[in-house]
């Protein structure tokens, strides 16, 4: 009897879990696909977009950079030049004495 009993338990898990097992998705539809496509196109679109306007800003900032490094090495030349000019004028002063 014990048997009997344990092998109707036994027979009556395994139906729960048969009947429990999940059911496959159904598949895709086309007008499901299109709009995933879209999404996707939409997603790289924007992507894209992001990606220049950081490659602009980082252009932008590029070419401020260098221009602000042109005019201090401009302010450099012009003060080195003044320093040997006013070298030439006190060695020709120092000449004359």
């Amino acid at each position: 009897m014990k048997t009997l009993i344990a092998i109707l338990m036994t027979a009556l898990f395994a139906t729960a879990a048969i009947a429990q097992t999940a059911s496959t998705a159904p598949a895709a539809t086309p007008k499901a696909e299109e709009k995933a496509a879209k999404a996707d196109a939409k997603a790289e679109e924007k992507a894209a977009k992001a990606t220049s306007e950081a490659k602009a800003d980082t252009a932008k900032a590029d070419a401020k950079a260098e221009k602000k490094a042109a005019k201090a090495q401009k302010k450099s030349d012009k003060k080195v030049a003044e320093a040997k000019k006013e070298a030439a004028e006190e060695k020709a002063d120092a000449a004359k004495k």
